[in-house]
């Protein structure tokens, strides 16, 4: 398999040799127009995508296509300022290649970000929304292929979103009085956003918002062991909910206007989310 747990060691490895001194506990994956946080981190060693064996370069505006290790929240980390997506004609294995990279290099949790379309009426733009479950419906499955080195075969997801670090991060946005709303979120395949009358499906089943990444990586971050969090910016309402065009340039916008309450989250969550007295549920 290209994307194998011998090809993410050899990946880990490229990395591990610009950045030898680092040891990241925390992957992170920095979704459409939110690459900005990845300035804040310290001491870092920026990697372009080209540099590393199996990732190849990021078409999207608003991903920046490097891998940055270094220091935030006062713990180590390892980002990815951009992603690599379904749509851009890769398979879920290589969406999800990053995290059995960021796994090889040590990483015991995930961070996921995205950029989102709302579907509940409570979601309005510019909001945050903690992840609390999503749908796959992106009609693919990054674990289909042999069973790999070190990852459950047949993982469990009811809590995919790790019930502990959500409490952390629903905490820490009451610290910082940041409104954090919590809601499902619907992955599709992409890149053409969905019609009304889809985003009428979607909210009959369960959905409060939609993009277009991130299942995959879950999915591989659960096979391996690894915790989870993740939060949505609600960058635009779905089609269908204003009557309004959508846009990529409008998510970017958005993106770029609530950067700050997103990275002084993110910052504080990785802070307290260290503390084993703030983590009520493993």
């Amino acid at each position: 398999m290209e994307f194998s747990t011998k090809a993410a060691i050899k990946a880990a490895a490229a990395i591990r040799k610009r950045a030898a001194t680092q040891q990241p506990k925390v992957g992170i994956i920095l979704g459409s127009g939110l690459g900005g946080l990845s300035q804040s981190i310290a001491d870092a060693v920026r990697i372009p995508f080209a540099d590393i064996p199996g990732f190849p370069k990021t078409t999207i505006a608003g991903h920046e296509g490097a891998v940055i290790v270094g220091s935030l929240g006062g713990r180590e980390v390892v980002a990815s300022s951009g992603r690599f997506h379904m749509y851009e004609g890769h398979s879920a294995a290589l969406a999800a290649f990053p995290v059995r990279v960021f796994h090889a290099l040590g990483a015991l949790e995930l961070f996921v970000s995205n950029a989102a379309g709302g579907i509940s009426p409570k979601l309005a733009v510019g909001d945050l929304m903690m992840i609390s479950d999503h749908l796959n419906l992106m009609g693919a499955n990054p674990l289909v292929g042999e069973a790999q080195q070190g990852e459950v075969r047949f993982p469990d997801m009811t809590d995919a979103y790790n019930p502990g670090l959500r409490w952390v991060l629903r905490t820490t946005a009451e610290k910082l009085g940041i409104t954090l709303r919590e809601g499902i979120y619907a992955g599709l395949l992409g890149p053409s956003y969905e019609t009304p009358s889809e985003v009428k499906m979607l909210r009959l089943l369960g959905a409060d918002a939609v993009g277009m990444s991130t299942v995959p990586e879950v999915i591989v971050a659960r096979a391996l062991g690894m915790r989870v969090a993740g939060v949505s910016c609600i960058t635009n309402a779905a089609a269908g909910v204003t009557g309004s065009a959508l846009s990529h340039a409008e998510v970017l916008e958005t993106t770029k206007r609530v950067s700050a309450s997103f990275e002084a989250l993110v910052t504080e969550f990785l802070t307290r989310s260290a503390a084993p007295q703030l983590l009520p549920f493993r």
